[in-house]
């Protein structure tokens, strides 16, 4: 035991103090390349090794073949040892090389293209494919802003055009009034008045999508019944359905509780319903539904429009979107801006938001979460 303790110390000054004589080369070597630094790094650790075998061997007082076999066999360790890692270094480096080529295509047009060969090792072929992913991410972003401001640029476009007409209205028949050529005023004022109204609603809606679009609509949820939901929605457009001559219909109107802005969900549906009834012709049916499917809500609105041309179908919730017959929009038109928000109020409560054909005219659909029993109390 005493022999033992005697070999561990010699071994342990001999690789001590080749391992204070090669810190400083490993703290100069690791500012430099990785392939530096990992040659240096193992010639140390071949060095200690050696340095402690030497000093056994001459603690040992071996005979001179015994010692030359020695330190033949630790000469030989050392080479393979530090030929390993210049081998290892170089392939890392050649990975590290080629991914840091690769990363300048990050965020380009063409995006991130990682290199086909491995990169060495295991953590390089992780980051290759991090930046990857990093890569359509951004590109995806890079997407989403561009039709943002293709939208933002269109939706420009068509509020000037729509602020335009009923602006050169209003002009015209207030110096109507104003020269007193006007041959009914009461008639005037009633038509400047439903203008006035039309332009209101518009910037309305404007405040509206600019709020969602920033992120900053706030919800006040609270647990509301469906049923109650979609009375409500029915009473602020049955005057325009009468108007109209379009019956109101409602069908498998489902009590589930739904945890919502009540205020918000109104307005979603009173958009959907106020498209379909001036979409649909006179004597026709807009119906309104509401199921209760896997811990979802499903609010449905059809009308007998005759449908949407398929290509279409994709841009029916994007802003300003009003068809391809509908760019140059009748006086009860609006700016295109209804269903976007629908869409922005719908996901702003975790929903959903789509449309599909039916054999008469369209459906759109809302799907919002259903409350659980835990949330808030019934309104």
């Amino acid at each position: 035991m005493k022999d033992l303790l005697v070999i561990a110390a010699y071994a342990a000054l001999g690789a001590g103090a080749a391992g204070l004589v090669g810190w400083p080369l490993v703290h100069w070597a690791r500012r430099r390349s990785l392939a530096l630094s990992l040659f240096v790094l193992a010639a140390v650790t071949v060095l200690a090794m050696a340095a402690g075998t030497v000093s056994v061997v001459e603690a040992m007082f071996l005979s001179r073949h015994d010692f030359g076999v020695a330190i033949t066999v630790t000469a030989m360790a050392a080479v393979v040892s530090v030929g390993l890692a210049l081998l290892l270094g170089r392939q890392v480096v050649t990975g590290a090389r080629a991914l840091a080529t690769a990363a300048r295509t990050v965020g380009s047009e063409t995006g991130f293209a990682a290199p086909a060969a491995p990169l060495g090792s295991a953590e390089l072929d992780a980051l290759s494919a991090e930046l990857a992913a990093t890569s359509e991410r951004l590109a995806e972003s890079r997407r989403r802003e561009q039709t943002l401001e293709r939208s933002r640029r269109e939706l420009i476009a068509w509020i000037s055009h729509d602020l335009r007409t009923p602006l050169a209205g209003l002009r015209a028949m207030a110096e109507a009034l104003e020269d007193g050529v006007a041959e009914d005023p009461a008639r005037y004022l009633t038509r400047m008045r439903t203008e006035v109204d039309r332009l209101s609603g518009m910037v309305d809606d404007l405040f509206e999508l600019s709020r969602i679009q920033a992120g900053a609509l706030t919800l006040s949820l609270s647990r509301v019944s469906v049923y109650d939901l979609v009375g409500d929605a029915i009473a602020g457009v049955h005057p325009l359905a009468h108007e109209r001559r379009v019956r109101l219909v409602g069908r498998e109107i489902a009590r589930e509780p739904v945890l919502v802005d009540s205020r918000e969900i109104t307005r979603v549906l009173e958009n959907l319903l106020v498209n379909a009834i001036r979409s649909t012709p006179e004597d026709g049916v807009v119906a309104v539904a509401a199921q209760h499917r896997d811990g979802e809500v499903l609010l449905s609105v059809s009308d007998a429009c005759g449908g949407i041309p398929e290509a279409d179908l994709p841009h029916v919730f994007d802003t300003g979107w009003r068809g391809s017959a509908a760019r140059t929009p009748a006086a009860t038109t609006g700016a295109g801006l209804g269903l976007a928000i629908v869409r922005g109020i719908v996901e702003a409560h975790q929903g959903r938001a789509s449309v599909r054909n039916t054999p008469t005219g369209c459906c759109f659909e809302v799907t919002l979460p259903a409350a659980l029993p835990a949330d808030l109390p019934l309104n």
